[in-house]
C-alpha cells in the first residue's frame, strides 16, 4: 500500500513489479489519479524512491484506469514515457461503464508479448479516460499498446464504440521499451470465461 511506502514499512527497492490498479483512489472524485500521483511528486524520498525504481533496468509496471491517471502524471519520471498522454473528462461528459472492444496493435509492451492482432472484449469504467497529447508531435510517437475498436474491426474515433473520445481510439500506451504499459480499460475484470462467452454462459446455467 502507498501508506506502507509513505512510512517506510515497505521499500520498492525490494521488488521487481509495480501494478497501480484501478478502482477509485481517494474516494469517487474527479482528478483522483493525479491526487495519487502528487502524493509521490510531493515528497522528496518517496520521488527517489520511484524514480530509483522506473530507472531499474529489471522493473516493470502496469497501470489500468485511476492506476493509469496516476503512472501517466509520473510520466517525467519514467524511462521512455516521454510522449504519453494525460488522461481528461470524456467527451460524453458522463461516467462510462460497459463492454467495449478492443485491439492490440504492435508494441513492445511486455504484458502483451505474443497477443498482437488480438481483439477482446473489455470492460471500461471511467468519466476522465479521454487521451489528451501536449502536441500533435507526441501523439504520433507515443506507442499504443491497445486501441478501442467498432463492430467491423476499425479504429473507433466516434461513440459509442470509441467510450471518451481518445484520438486515434487509444486505449493505453507503453514506454519505449515496453517494461511500463498503462491502460484505461479493465482486463482484470473480464477474466473468466463466462463473462464474455455466450455458449460457455448459458452451459453454466445447467
Amino acid at each position: 500500500h502507498m501508506s506502507d511506502l509513505q512510512m517506510g514499512r515497505a521499500q520498492l527497492k525490494d521488488f521487481h513489479g509495480l501494478v497501480a490498479c484501478g478502482g477509485f483512489s481517494y474516494g469517487d472524485v474527479l482528478g483522483a489519479g493525479q491526487g495519487w500521483a502528487k502524493s509521490i511528486l510531493f515528497n522528496n524520498a518517496l520521488r527517489d524512491e520511484f524514480s530509483a525504481f522506473f530507472a531499474r533496468p529489471n522493473s516493470f509496471a502496469l497501470g489500468v484506469c485511476n492506476g493509469c491517471q496516476m503512472m501517466a502524471n509520473l510520466s517525467p519520471i519514467i524511462p521512455g514515457a516521454g510522449n504519453w498522454p494525460r488522461f481528461e473528462r470524456n467527451r460524453s461528459e458522463q461516467f462510462e461503464a460497459r463492454l467495449v472492444m478492443v485491439e492490440l496493435p504492435p508494441s513492445p509492451s511486455l504484458f502483451f508479448s505474443g497477443m498482437y492482432g488480438s481483439r477482446i472484449p473489455v470492460v471500461v469504467s471511467h468519466g476522465e479516460g479521454r487521451a489528451v497529447f501536449e502536441s500533435e508531435a507526441k501523439a504520433k510517437a507515443a506507442l499504443t499498446a491497445m486501441r478501442y475498436i467498432d463492430n467491423r474491426g476499425n479504429t473507433a474515433t466516434t461513440y459509442p464504440f470509441n467510450p471518451n473520445g481518445s484520438p486515434d481510439g487509444i486505449g493505453g500506451v507503453t514506454s519505449d521499451d515496453g517494461r511500463f504499459t498503462i491502460l484505461m480499460p479493465h482486463p482484470e475484470r473480464v477474466l473468466r470465461s463466462v463473462q464474455s462467452n455466450r455458449k460457455t454462459a448459458k452451459n453454466s446455467y445447467k
